[in-house]
Formats: C-alpha cells, sequence, structure tokens
C-alpha cells in the first residue's frame, strides 16, 4: 500500500496532487503545529506576467496552536475581493468558466478551521481531475500527536500497512531512507518536472497554485502533467 503524508495547503501547487495521485491513501496532517507566515493560507497567483501573493486570513493564534484549532476569518469582504482579483486577473484565460464555480465553491466553506477549508479545495481539484485517492485526516484516528518528525510518519505508515512511503522532494533532509527500510517500508520522493505552458505573455511564470494550471490547461492536459515527476 502506498502511502502520503502531508499538511493542508488552499490549492496548493501541482507538485501537491502529483503526489496524493501517486498512493492509494494521503493523509492529512491537521493536528501539528500551524506554522504563522507559512504557506498553508498562502500561495500565489498571476497577475500579468508576474506572481502575486494571496493569504486567507485566519484568527490570531498561539504560537502552539494546531493546524485544525486554527479558524478562517469569515469576513465576505476579503472574500469578495479575493473573488475579484481572480476574475480580474484569469477573466480572459481560457478555461475560466470551468474553474470559477470551483474556487467559488471552495471559498463558500469560510467559516471553518483551516484545515477543512484547504481539505475542501483540495477534494474539488480531485474531483475535477479524477484523482480517487483516499483522504483522511491525521487528528480523525491514528492518536500518536505525542510522537514527531519520522517517528510519527512511521508510526501512521505501521497502522495503515503501507509498505511505500512517498514525500515531495522538499523533505528530503527529513527521513532516512535506511530507517524506513529497517522498518520494511520503500521511501520514495517525487520531484516535478520543469512543466511550463502557455500563459498571457510569452514568457512563462511559475509555478503558482493550481488555479494557474487549471485556467490555462484543460483537465486532460492537467492530468498529463500529474505524471510529469521522477522519483528517486
Amino acid at each position: 500500500m502506498k502511502l502520503a503524508v502531508m499538511q493542508p495547503y488552499f490549492l496548493p501547487y501541482l507538485g501537491y496532487f502529483q503526489l496524493i495521485d501517486q498512493v492509494d491513501k494521503f493523509v492529512i496532517l491537521d493536528d501539528v503545529q500551524f506554522i504563522k507566515s507559512g504557506w498553508i493560507n498562502r500561495n500565489y497567483i498571476l497577475q500579468g506576467d508576474k506572481p502575486l501573493l494571496f493569504t486567507i486570513p485566519v484568527h490570531k493564534m498561539s504560537s502552539k496552536s494546531l493546524i485544525r484549532d486554527v479558524k478562517v476569518i469569515y469576513d465576505s469582504g476579503r472574500i469578495i475581493k479575493f473573488l475579484k482579483t481572480i476574475k480580474l486577473n484569469y477573466s480572459k484565460s481560457p478555461f475560466f468558466k470551468n474553474i470559477i464555480p470551483l474556487i467559488e465553491l471552495t471559498l463558500e466553506n469560510v467559516n471553518t478551521n483551516i484545515s477543512d477549508f484547504s481539505l475542501t479545495g483540495i477534494k474539488a481539484v480531485n474531483e475535477y481531475l479524477g484523482i480517487k485517492t483516499e483522504i483522511i485526516e491525521s487528528s480523525s484516528i491514528y492518536r500518536n500527536i505525542n510522537l514527531n518528525g519520522e517517528e510519527r510518519i512511521l508510526d501512521i505508515c505501521r497502522q495503515e500497512g503501507a509498505d511505500e512511503y512517498f514525500n515531495l522532494s522538499g523533505g528530503i533532509d527529513l527521513y532516512s531512507k535506511e530507517l524506513f527500510n529497517s522498518k520494511g517500508i520503500k521511501l520514495n520522493f517525487i520531484r516535478s518536472k520543469k512543466i511550463e505552458y502557455k500563459q498571457f505573455k510569452s514568457e512563462f511564470t511559475g509555478p503558482l497554485s493550481i488555479i494557474d494550471n487549471l485556467m490555462f490547461n484543460s483537465p486532460d492536459e492537467v492530468k498529463k502533467s500529474l505524471q510529469e515527476f521522477e522519483i528517486f
């Protein structure tokens, strides 16, 4: 059984969905510390020919708050402004009419915590692309919040009976292939290949939020991009 574990991100970049698509079960790690100024509630979209940072507002929290306990600020004005920004920058993209309802649906779930909010977007993209991977939240089942880092991942693998674990290449320094092998688990890292496509300008800007991929590419084209990676 192939397994991956990642924190929830709001409409993350394509590599996140490449990871989901490669495994049988994907665990949303929602009961770890929320990192302020991290990427759980932030990403980039395209503005002209430059990346524009957007942030989903959250309530003030303690430095030890867990992701599942961080509440999204319900502010219709901010949501409307965010939607207007997307519409302004992508209204002339070829798949705008297909994707803007998906984003609107995602933003309707704003009166919740950042984990559920992000998971709504992730599931919406999965459905659009036909990704069937089972998704489960770590807080709902494993009861191993006392473990940290590699130990916790290995315990989740043990509980799930996983014989392969996949992680994005950015986590290569966090895990030991020798340790995973000693537990009977093959450790794999996924690195996205260079993926470019036609935007408004001749020079490609990216990588950005999956929003950008979906606005400029058909579902079949994005599905093809899901396979553009290497495993090591």
